[in-house]
């Protein structure tokens, strides 16, 4: 495919670097210099000056963007309009409405928009979803699942502490990609409870979220989502009545990735344990675009699409609603 990018920071330039065999054609950022330094690393590249010289290039299929949260949705759906097919980063917009309309005409138009949950793809959550496939865990009985780093210096004053640019704080940062996960295993949530404090920076978003998601069948997903963790942290555990998966890192300060399983023994007892590590270099991302592009080939939907994204976004919205945040 012919791909343009919208948004050119730092993960606007993940996305150029991850799109496997397909072509890079054009670039578009407000900052224009950011722009035009991205496309200089790719030959035949352009730096267009606008989204309607981007959208309007001879032959561009698809287009991702990167952009802050509040301009995802709206952006997502001027591409739509254009005819192109669309990976748009998580969360997709602040919050779900902002996303349908890219949704529902998609649908009309029969192309093809995904949400951009790269961590669906990393090497020890693709083998525990092997695993989970098979039904060896037996039925689900809940979720559990911890994600956070400790921040940086002014990391208050940056654009993810304002609420009218990001929508939100810990919750519709990282605490997406846990909600995300959940539903993986566990499906969709009828019951929504949470905690959103600001603990420890001074922001006036949360800084962290604590989750509690309930299935209509009783499983539980129990979720927390931190900007206080000292040493970046990820951790999901996959808990079945006869076997429980745990995810552990995700390579580089979160660690090396590894999956452990435990399988429970007929007499119960100490489990049988098996693990695999995952040392190489984050593929999540390569993978993510491949699976997109194989999809607009087919005429199917991706795995992560956007109608996973809308789901993710309304859990999002009954939390902050309960919470009476911003």
């Amino acid at each position: 495919m012919n791909v343009g990018i919208v948004g050119c920071g730092f993960i606007g330039q993940k996305r150029a670097a991850n799109l496997g065999g397909h072509r890079l054609a054009g670039v578009f950022d407000l900052d224009q210099g950011r722009a035009a330094a991205l496309a200089a690393r790719v030959e035949g590249c352009r730096a267009c000056s606008s989204l309607e010289e981007l959208l309007g290039l001879p032959g561009l299929q698809a287009v991702v963007v990167a952009t802050l949260h509040r301009e995802l949705g709206p952006l997502a759906l001027k591409a739509v309009e254009a005819g192109k097919h669309v990976l748009v980063e998580k969360p997709g917009g602040r919050r779900p409405g902002e996303l349908r309309p890219a949704a529902d005409l998609a649908a009309r138009r029969g192309l093809v928009v995904k949400v951009g949950f790269n961590h669906r793809f990393h090497p020890a959550l693709l083998k525990a979803r092997e695993i989970f496939d098979t039904g060896a865990l037996g039925p689900m009985m809940y979720v559990r699942g911890r994600y956070g780093h400790g921040g940086r210096i002014g990391y208050d004053r940056e654009w993810r502490a304002d609420p009218e640019l990001s929508g939100g704080g810990e919750l519709i940062d990282q605490g997406m990609h846990l909600i995300d996960l959940a539903r993986v295993f566990l499906g969709e949530f009828s019951e929504v409870s949470g905690y959103l404090p600001t603990l420890y920076w001074d922001m006036p978003v949360e800084d962290n979220a604590f989750l509690l998601l309930r299935t209509p069948q009783g499983q539980a997903a129990w979720l927390h989502a931190t900007w206080s963790e000292w040493k970046n942290l990820f951790c999901l555990e996959i808990c079945g009545r006869q076997a429980k998966l745990q995810v552990d890192g995700l390579g580089g300060s979160y660690g090396t990735e590894r999956l452990t399983y435990y399988k429970m023994k007929p007499e119960m007892g100490p489990p049988e344990v098996e693990a695999w590590e995952f040392p190489g270099p984050d593929r999540s991302w390569e993978l993510e675009f491949e699976d997109f592009a194989l999809a607009v080939a087919e005429g199917r939907r991706p795995w992560g699409d956007v109608e996973d994204g809308l789901r993710a976004l309304e859990v999002l919205e009954k939390l902050y609603r309960q919470s009476n945040r911003p």
